[in-house]
């Protein structure tokens, strides 16, 4: 391995794990900029190269430690902690974090009935969800199947209906 490579494996492998741990620290406690979310999955894929690297490097002392028990005990430990994360749980259904989860609730209302709390009339709710190309046919039902019936992203909906009137 270019001498480069070996230099440099370890200290991104450190960076990039501080970058993984605050960020994840920021998501847990859903605090911070909306943009840890994106930093944090994706500098995440990116840490796989340098710790490929660190593997590749380091090889032969990696390979000791499956000679041992601690490695074991680890990797069965780390295995179970993460079993439970997997189970299905309650209907299925994704809640997310509370705001989602509340958002989804007042979506699942219908247009009629969402308008008012938004401050504007049903007309109004439906012309901006459908500039944004999600039809309201039936202001009686609820919104959400009118956002899933026309593809769009819950979020391009909310936006929609949150954003200060022209």
């Amino acid at each position: 391995m270019p001498s480069i490579l070996g230099r440099y494996a370890t200290p991104f492998i450190t960076g990039l794990f501080i970058v993984s741990l605050i960020s994840g620290i920021a998501l847990f406690f859903h605090i911070g900029p909306s943009g840890f979310h994106g930093m944090h999955e994706w500098l995440s894929m990116v840490l796989i190269v340098p710790f490929a690297l660190h593997l590749w490097k380091n090889w032969r002392s990696f390979l000791n430690y499956f000679r041992r028990l601690p490695m074991g005990i680890a990797l069965g430990a780390s295995m179970l902690v993460a079993l439970p994360f997997l189970m299905p749980m309650g209907t299925g259904e994704a809640g997310g974090p509370p705001p989602f989860a509340f958002t989804r609730a007042i979506l699942a209302n219908p247009a009629q009935d969402v308008a008012p709390m938004l401050g504007m009339t049903s007309d109004e709710l439906c012309a901006r969800l459908g500039a944004v190309g999600i039809v309201v046919a039936d202001p009686a039902r609820p919104v959400s199947e009118a956002i899933a019936a026309s593809g769009k992203p819950e979020m391009q909906a909310i936006a929609a209906l949150v954003r200060p009137a022209d």
